[in-house]
């Protein structure tokens, strides 16, 4: 790793047993923060690792999420499985998990028994929908979150049935909490000395991201409506996806100053004086006709030419890219965010870094995704002193997996 020192959570030691994208996103925050992290798998590995069978493409995913990760195999449904997870937390910093509520405590390795053992550790856990309540036991994945949490409710056109988000949005709006959370006890910890539980619950994270639809269920005391491309609350237009010769734009105005300019864009400044269109309230009462306006001035021209008018103007403005378009974009490959890069087990793929940029820190090294229990025998050795004998018997009687 280059000047790994420098890096801010260098010197930690994170345990993540986290699975799919939620648990994995914020142990994968961690490493490119700096912090050792290492993944614990079971012996057949987590279920976005199998993907990687189907075809490299579906192999993306794991790369992405568990890049400079080091990685044991440890099959936890044996008593030394559970032994050295516990020894391994006697000396770590951090434990993520994803698991259902309970399962690590009924394995004898919950936050209870490994924070009286390391009173330091902050461990913290991810669920559907906490630790506590009357639903903590129901089954979560980010399906069903978005559907209990009224995120589809609200996604979709006034006509059409309800629709999930196209991405994952509550496993990684969930992931990005539960780094938040993980890097606050850590803060608290340099004041008190002491570890915490850091809990999650995906239904919670998404609760705010629906402020604009909670709106209207404020002010009309009823269900709030699916409203397609316009603003979920109905409170700004134009708010819309609009149609171009070779494709979509989203225009949005949030106030005067941006209608007046998409007037001028649209080479019709007398329209900010119309008092149909004059304020945001006028527009509202005539909303359609306000998206009717823009759409027949966008559908004449391209999506770089609408762009470049609005920009000219200063009103908010994007071309509707395909996800072959984005992985393309020349600004996160500037920016570095995207890169290509050759992997040891899937070739060449597209990865990305961390969203977070720390200036002035160091910029880590890409250390490609491990191979299921790749590490096994040196993590044993380096922080358990295990031998090599130790380690093989651990192997035969299955404690650990053969390194894949």
């Amino acid at each position: 790793m280059s000047n790994k020192g420098s890096l801010p959570l260098a010197g930690l030691l994170v345990l993540d047993l986290g699975q799919v994208y939620q648990g994995p996103y914020a142990g994968f925050l961690m490493a490119q923060a700096g912090a050792t992290v290492i993944k614990i798998e079971p012996p057949q590995g987590e279920p976005v690792r199998h993907r990687a069978r189907i075809s490299k493409g579906n192999a993306v995913p794991f790369a992405m999420l568990n890049a400079n990760k080091r990685n044991i195999s440890l099959n936890l449904k044996t008593p030394e499985g559970i032994d050295i997870l516990k020894a391994l937390a006697a000396k770590a910093d951090v434990v993520i998990e994803n698991y259902a509520p309970g399962v690590l405590d009924r394995l004898g390795a919950g936050y209870a028994t490994l924070s009286a053992t390391n009173p330091r550790l902050v461990y913290g856990s991810a669920t559907g929908y906490g630790l506590s309540g009357p639903d903590r036991d129901n089954l979560a994945m980010d399906l069903t979150i978005q559907a209990v949490s009224g995120i589809m409710s609200v996604t979709g056109f006034p006509d059409g049935p309800p629709l999930k988000a196209g991405p994952a949005i509550t496993d990684f709006i969930s992931g990005t909490h539960l780094y938040a959370g993980i890097l606050t006890a850590l803060y608290d910890r340099e004041r008190t000395g002491l570890g915490r539980l850091v809990e999650i619950a995906m239904v919670e994270t998404v609760y705010p991201a629906m402020a604009s639809n909670l709106a209207d269920v404020f002010n009309s005391k009823a269900a709030a409506p699916r409203t397609g491309n316009r603003h979920g609350g109905l409170a700004e237009a134009p708010y819309n996806v609009y149609p171009a010769v070779d494709g979509y734009v989203a225009i949005i105005s949030l106030n005067e100053s941006h209608w007046t300019g998409l007037t001028r864009a649209m080479g019709k400044p007398e329209l900010a004086e119309d008092p149909r269109f004059t304020t945001v309230l006028d527009r509202l009462r005539n909303i359609d006709l306000t998206d009717q306006l823009v759409g027949d001035w966008s559908s004449r021209l391209t999506r770089a030419e609408i762009t470049d008018a609005c920009r000219m103007h200063k009103v908010p403005c994007a071309p509707v890219r395909d996800l072959l378009e984005v992985t393309q974009d020349r600004h996160m490959h500037a920016r570095g965010m995207l890169r290509q890069i050759d992997h040891p087990e899937y070739g060449g793929i597209l990865v990305h870094r961390s969203p977070l940029l720390l200036h002035e820190a160091a910029t880590p090294d890409y250390v490609a995704s491990a191979r299921l229990g790749e590490h096994n025998a040196e993590i044993l050795a380096e922080y358990l002193g295990f031998s090599e004998g130790e380690v093989g018997r651990l192997r035969e009687i299955g404690a650990i997996a053969q390194a894949q």
